[in-house]
């Protein structure tokens, strides 16, 4: 094999396993020819060797996640009639018991979600799944679900057939040569340097598995990802093990089970994972194993027997220890790095390489050479870590251990990480914790989600899928926000200072609304793309001529600094400041928000004084804070945008002066349920980059006539032209009382599936569970089709009847919004 390095490459892909070939892959599937992969060592040296190549879905709660765990599988199943090589897949099926209700009621309700993406699956009896996998107890099983279609594969054979799919498309790949530096000049990327000299190159794609992390240090990237211990068992042969056993999961020990070599492998996602070469992986691990820690891993070795009795007499043949990288929230890394331009990451697969890289494989490829994502981004674009706190050596050691179980076992709605908390604290954090705040976690921030009576009495009691032991204290916060007055810390959005000479020409072309507004303006605003879809939806304040504050959600932070610093414009002038550790935002919310407000200020807030959607500098008390007056939850209110210095001095005396009003502190799940109820939508939960504002009821902050245009103008007039659109984001109210809805449900219109549930809360106000989804019909889906057809949402296997709206159920006519 000519393993020559060219001086010149489209495309240099660092890294020659799984992700790496499968990008190499699809990137000559698009007609890139020119294509190098560089592998340090050999082919599947680093993790990809050792992989269980199971190819089995779990439980998937993404759409991204279907398509490309969909894609993959088919893929895989179909590469050795292509390529000519074994790839050793066998469709054995695939089995996942359940225990306890609550499992039961996890399955049950990713079931139909999964289904409506190509996916087989079937609730069975314990008995059935005993016949199936006879070596198994399934005495403590309430039921199962069964896979037919799902399977295995040899993951060094695979990655071979790749490479040779890839050879043939034209691409060269290089072993035994490893990449000493990424070129790059004037922030883009130009190429790398290896100890055989400098191959130029337009685009460079990190796809080094643990190493990334390393590898973009070197040019600035924050990756964070780490390597933790990842075991599993071999047996000697075990009665009862044939060849077509199907694959198990059993989240309850932390473990899967498969056949191998009429033996028994046992894999272990244990809760107590150890997180391995914190400081940096070896450059010289190749085909490497690590030595297992019998005390740590032989206990949940005996808890994975329970599952299979048998194997607790069966002799060992291997006790395998290897490491597979992780990162922080689980998802992958993907996309093109924030800092370089044309510097591509893919990497932190979380243990999926083998059953997700021809997913990622797709993805990146289409991204470089079309120049967008073909599935929503927001949940792995690697731009979404705007700092490094989540990736010091001291985040990693707290929280790697956590990160197995939490993939691998039972899921609840309301669920955060338990480890490497109170990264990021508002000012009020203490304040809110006496005040008997139960604190969640997102995006390394601690936000409230409610309120107990007393800080003694702010914890979960039980996980559940339905109402759990504070559904009644939100309930009163909810109910405080419709009648009375609530304070919400907010100070995790994240906040912007743009300004310069070229501010409002940078704003005004992102932005689908017109930004070119007088001072003190609020506007409400979609980014697009060129395509049309959603790249952020937030509010862009002119404070001045030449000064904006851009206000996003706190899951959108990296996203939004990293568009706008991609589309200036040689010579413009424009300064983007990240205000958000420096403004503690406060939300005073309700119909006697105004009353309260009045109590602490000096201003005029009176309708005419202070319309809605405007912003001024008030005085609250002693301090001079920014006020605008938007809302995302349906009503009367003001954003208070304070100095963190005066932040706990504005609480208290808000606190104090609201005494007689019932203010009451609200958290995340009142803000959702509220929202919900007024059917507000939100760039990264209910819609992405795949979406467009036309179809997702937002036309009305979409100019089309604006004399600049914008970015995705002529996509958006497009849609706009073709008249009313057969696929529209719907409000959805249930005629039950009873049923929770939390996401992925799947919505039926006269008695076909039509579309899923984004997100769902409970709307105290309208008096059942509420939530917004995309419905796509045959024909437009107009106004008298929603209010004429018969609806129904799938929860957990039962279909409830249900109210759609093109308009939000609460206040549609925005009477309290405007008072």
């Amino acid at each position: 094999m000519d393993n020559r390095q060219p001086d010149q490459a489209q495309c240099v892909i660092i890294g020659g396993g799984s992700i790496g070939c499968n990008i190499a892959y699809h990137l000559t599937k698009l007609g890139m020819q020119d294509v190098v992969v560089l592998e340090r060592d050999k082919l599947t040296s680093g993790t990809t060797w050792h992989a269980a190549g199971e190819i089995v879905p779990a439980i998937l709660g993404s759409e991204w996640e279907c398509e490309l765990y969909t894609y993959g599988r088919n893929l895989i199943a179909g590469l050795e009639e292509e390529t000519g090589l074994a790839t050793g897949w066998r469709q054995d099926g695939y089995i996942q018991p359940a225990d306890t209700p609550e499992r039961l009621e996890e399955l049950r309700r990713g079931a139909a979600f999964m289904r409506r993406f190509g996916i087989e699956m079937h609730e069975i009896t314990a008995e059935e799944a005993a016949e199936k996998f006879p070596i198994g107890d399934f005495s403590n099983t309430i039921a199962a679900f069964w896979y037919p279609l799902e399977g295995r594969t040899n993951p060094v054979d695979t990655t071979q057939a790749l490479a040779r799919g890839a050879r043939r498309g034209g691409a060269k790949i290089v072993e035994d040569t490893k990449v000493s530096e990424i070129l790059v000049e004037n922030g883009t990327v130009t190429g790398v340097r290896t100890e055989k000299g400098v191959i130029k190159a337009e685009h460079v794609v990190i796809a080094a598995g643990m190493w990334s992390r390393q590898i973009g240090a070197t040019i600035g990237l924050n990756l964070p990802l780490q390597a933790a211990e990842h075991y599993y068992l071999i047996t000697e042969q075990l009665e009862g093990v044939t060849r077509d056993l199907p694959l198990l999961e059993d989240a309850h020990t932390w473990t899967y089970f498969r056949e191998e070599t009429g033996g028994l492998l046992i894999g272990l996602f244990e809760p107590d994972a150890a997180p391995w070469q914190i400081d940096a992986i070896p450059e010289n691990f190749t085909f490497g194993e690590i030595e297992p820690d019998l005390d740590r891993v032989l206990p949940h070795l005996e808890k994975s027997f329970s599952r299979v009795p048998s194997a607790a007499e069966a002799g060992v043949r291997k006790l395998f220890c290897g490491p597979e990288s992780f990162t922080p929230d689980l998802a992958p890394l993907v996309g093109e790095a924030p800092q370089v331009r044309n510097c591509w990451v893919a990497a932190g697969l979380n243990s999926l390489g083998i059953l997700n890289g021809p997913g990622i494989g797709m993805v990146l490829a289409h991204w470089i050479v079309n120049g967008h994502c073909p599935v929503d981004h927001t949940a792995f674009n690697v731009d979404r870590f705007a700092d490094g706190s989540q990736n010091t050596p001291a985040f990693r050691r707290a929280r790697t251990p956590e990160l197995l179980a939490k993939s691998f076992g039972a899921h609840f709605p309301n669920d955060s990480f338990k480890t490497a908390r109170r990264l990021k604290r508002s000012a009020l954090y203490d304040r809110l914790k006496a005040a008997g705040a139960y604190f969640s976690e997102g995006n390394g921030w601690e936000a409230p989600d409610w309120f107990a009576p007393s800080p003694e009495e702010a914890k979960i009691t039980q996980y559940s899928w339905g109402r759990q032991n504070w559904w009644d204290w939100h309930a009163e916060e909810h109910r405080a926000a419709r009648e009375d007055v609530v304070l919400m810390d907010m100070s995790s959005m994240s906040k912007f200072l743009v300004q310069g000479p070229d501010a409002c020409t940078l704003l005004n072309r992102i932005s689908c609304n017109h930004v070119d507004v007088p001072d003190g303006r609020v506007v409400y605003t979609a980014w697009t793309n060129e395509l049309g879809g959603f790249e952020a939806d937030l509010t862009v304040t002119r404070l001045s001529r030449e000064k904006y504050l851009v206000i996003v959600g706190e899951n959108s932070h990296g996203h939004t600094e990293t568009w706008m610093r991609k589309h200036l414009r040689p010579g413009e002038f424009v300064t983007i400041t990240d205000m958000t550790s420096g403004i503690t935002q406060i939300n005073v919310h309700g119909p006697k928000a105004r009353a309260l407000m009045e109590r602490v200020s000096d201003a005029d807030l009176s309708n005419d004084g202070f319309p809605f959607m405007t912003a001024r500098e008030i005085d609250v008390g002693f301090f001079m804070v920014t006020a605008l007056r938007v809302t995302f939850v349906g009503e009367l209110g003001w954003e208070l945008h304070v100095p963190t210095i005066h932040a706990v001095q504005v609480y208290d005396l808000l606190m104090a002066e609201g005494q007689e009003l019932g203010v009451r502190n609200a958290g995340m799940q009142t803000l959702s349920s509220l929202r919900l109820e007024k059917a507000y939508r939100d760039f990264g939960i209910d819609v992405d980059n795949t979406d467009n504002p036309i179809e997702a009821g937002l036309g009305f902050a979409v100019k089309l006539d604006k004399p600049s245009g914008f970015i995705g103008r002529d996509a958006l007039a497009g849609i706009k032209s073709r008249g009313t659109p057969r696929n529209r984001m719907l409000q959805f109210l249930l005629n039950d009382p009873e049923p929770l809805m939390h996401g992925n449900e799947v919505i039926y219109c006269d008695g076909q599936p039509v579309g899923h549930i984004q997100v769902g809360a409970y709307g105290h106000t309208l008096g059942g569970a509420v939530g917004i989804g995309f419905a796509e019909t045959d024909d437009p889906l107009t106004a008298q089709i929603v209010s004429e057809s018969q609806w129904e949402i799938d929860i957990a296997g039962a279909r409830y009847s249900a109210k759609a709206s093109l308009k939000p159920l609460f206040d549609p006519a925005m009477d309290k919004i405007k008072c």
